[in-house]
């Protein structure tokens, strides 16, 4: 019981960070394996995954419903985002993920210092004009992020809030409420994977789940509330925690 109370403490947590910016897997993920050591990682994923999904649903309807999302390029990348993020799923067992955190490490560190010199970055909305060349752009973000979250995962909401803003002209808010609907759409494939294979505790996942819900609930009422430099100032203090975070890992695997 005192594990199920613990993990729903988490979960509300999680689904509340995640619904303003994204990152709810750096709180969720490793209170779930420092709760359940003894679960094999596949089957405390495959958790994670089901009672964040809800949480990840929950706050993309909110958005939906008080934000004008731009359907006519959030679609397509969502779309691409799925087929992908359950290819990247099948390739984890060929690509190490140790040569992933190099790379993911520049990516962010380069996100955090463009953002950061530029200070207008994501304070203005004025998207695009959508054409051709920039449902190509939304289908290759959902494709190369898609692929990414089901291969290795951290910073996807990140990484998928400063594309929207650098190629589409969003602010943080639009942006934030874009990525929550491709981020369901990689949920949603990797479940494709883990629900059939057996790799979800659900007398931990439904709990979690709930509690996911009513963090998101919170989460995207602050983040509306808030405003864009709110999700600007929560994505700058996310982003510098995967930046430390994944540079201890990668000195970690170095020892």
């Amino acid at each position: 019981m005192l594990d199920i109370f613990t993990l729903v403490l988490i979960a509300f947590s999680a689904g509340l960070i995640d619904a303003a910016v994204g990152g709810g897997g750096l709180v969720q993920v490793p209170g779930l394996f420092a709760v359940l050591p003894q679960q094999t990682p596949a089957t405390l994923f495959g958790t994670n995954k089901f009672s964040s999904v809800f949480g990840t649903a929950v706050a993309s309807w909110r958005y939906a419903r008080q934000i004008d999302i731009a359907w006519k390029l959030v679609v397509p990348a969502a779309l691409t985002a799925f087929a992908f993020s359950f290819i990247g799923a099948m390739a984890v067992s060929y690509i190490p993920k140790e040569w992933m955190r190099p790379l993911v490490l520049g990516l962010l560190l380069f996100m955090l210092g463009y953002t950061l010199k530029k200070k207008d970055f994501g304070a203005l909305h004025r998207p695009a004009h959508i054409g051709r060349r920039e449902l190509i752009v939304a289908l290759a973000i959902g494709g190369a992020i898609g692929f990414y979250d089901g291969l290795f995962g951290p910073g996807t909401g990140s990484f998928l809030i400063f594309l929207f803003i650098r190629f589409f002209g969003f602010d943080f808010l639009r942006a934030s409420s874009a990525a929550k609907v491709v981020n369901l759409s990689t949920n949603l494939a990797a479940l494709s994977f883990f629900i059939p294979t057996g790799h979800v505790l659900y007398q931990y996942a439904v709990p979690m789940a709930a509690a996911n819900i009513a963090g998101a609930v919170l989460g995207a009422r602050l983040a509306m509330r808030g405003g864009t430099s709110l999700i600007r100032r929560l994505f700058i203090g996310l982003v510098s925690l995967l930046i430390a975070k994944l540079a201890w890992d990668t000195v970690q695997g170095l020892l």
